[in-house]
């Protein structure tokens, strides 16, 4: 893979590539994430509509909405008959409210895999990981986010096969603490099954720490990326 196909694979925002009949050629990572949501046609559908009369690239605003995607605008682009592509441009879906995080700088990375290693232990379970490698170490409370770590790896290995664990940017986001603006980024785990009488516990330990999740099909701890 090219750093060129790194950048697009690693990309927050949905790419989709399709042939003439509707069916998907290309697609990058966070696109997989969303067929979670919704079906190739209806995003064939949406390239369709959206695309330019001639050959050629055309973006539109727009909201839309499937499952705990929000866009607020498309690209689609063609230059034959045979392939169509479409990007969707995510919003900002949250706001963050806690105060800056302290503790000791840490790798995400270490951290994560500790507690899926844990969690793997006596379980047919199968966990699937999608980090973006690119990440600093970054200051937090590590004892307080491995027990919300194991939190919901403990909720969601009830009645599922796979559990997916994402680490990536969320590319335009940023919080402010003390006037200095800090980019973010997500540990997002996913699963089919998520049981949301369990979520209350969880939501409730997150904010007792200051620590943000985001519980909205999927359970989602955003995190600011202070180095120093």
């Amino acid at each position: 893979m090219t750093f060129e196909q790194k950048w697009l694979e690693y990309d927050y925002n949905p790419f989709i590539v399709f042939n003439e009949k509707g069916k998907i050629t290309s697609l990058n990572a966070e696109a997989q994430f969303l067929l979670g949501f919704t079906t190739a046609q209806e995003l064939f559908e949406l390239a369709q509509t959206h695309a330019s009369v001639n050959f050629g690239f055309k973006t539109t605003f727009l909201q839309l909405n499937y499952g705990r995607y929000t866009f607020f605008g498309v690209t689609v682009g063609y230059d034959n008959e045979e392939e169509i592509g479409l990007k969707l441009y995510q919003a900002p879906s949250y706001k963050l409210t806690t105060k800056k995080p302290e503790g000791e700088l840490v790798n995400i990375y270490s951290i994560v895999d500790l507690c899926i290693a844990s969690n793997s232990i006596n379980t047919n379970v199968v966990f699937k990981k999608e980090y973006d490698p690119t990440i600093p170490d970054v200051i937090i409370d590590s004892n307080n986010l491995i027990k919300l770590l194991n939190k919901i790896y403990l909720l969601c290995k009830v009645d599922n096969e796979i559990i997916r664990t994402k680490i990536f940017y969320r590319v335009g986001e940023h919080i402010k603490f003390d006037e200095k603006k800090y980019s973010l980024f997500s540990i997002q785990i996913s699963t089919q099954n998520l049981h949301e009488e369990k979520l209350a516990e969880i939501k409730l330990f997150a904010q007792e720490h200051d620590l943000y999740i985001d519980t909205t099909k999927s359970i989602t701890i955003n995190i600011p990326m202070i180095t120093a």
